[in-house]
């Protein structure tokens, strides 16, 4: 039996989503999140920070979790963005509260989180 349903019958408003559900605790990137030492890492990040100075920064979590995902998952910058715009799961890893469709922040500037690897003489 082949069941098929055409593309002019699929709606956004029907589509389910289980945003209705909690995160699945076993997912690889709460895991993974449960197992890093956020605020150490946050301490080293922001000892190279002046906060007289420049504008505002995002957040350690944010800036290590982006660097983290896109070593992983061996993508660009741009792809960093995408992934954490689409995905629940990574947007609770970087930190943030709830999901949102927003970008996380905009790589095509020098104010995004990735060329935070040049600060620590490319090691991450």
């Amino acid at each position: 039996m082949i069941r098929y349903t055409p593309q002019a019958q699929l709606t956004l408003e029907g589509f389910q989503t289980p945003f209705t559900q909690h995160l699945d605790k076993d997912n690889r990137w709460v895991k993974l999140a449960s197992c890093i030492p956020w605020d150490k890492l946050a301490n080293i990040y922001y000892r190279k920070m002046n906060s007289d100075f420049g504008a505002p920064s995002l957040s350690a979590r944010m800036v290590i979790g982006a660097v983290i995902i896109k070593h992983m998952l061996n993508i660009d910058d741009r792809e960093v963005v995408a992934q954490i715009q689409e995905n629940m799961y990574l947007q609770y890893f970087v930190g943030l509260s709830s999901f949102t469709t927003q970008e996380p922040f905009d790589p095509s500037n020098g104010n995004h989180p990735l060329p935070f690897r040049t600060g620590c003489n490319g090691r991450v």
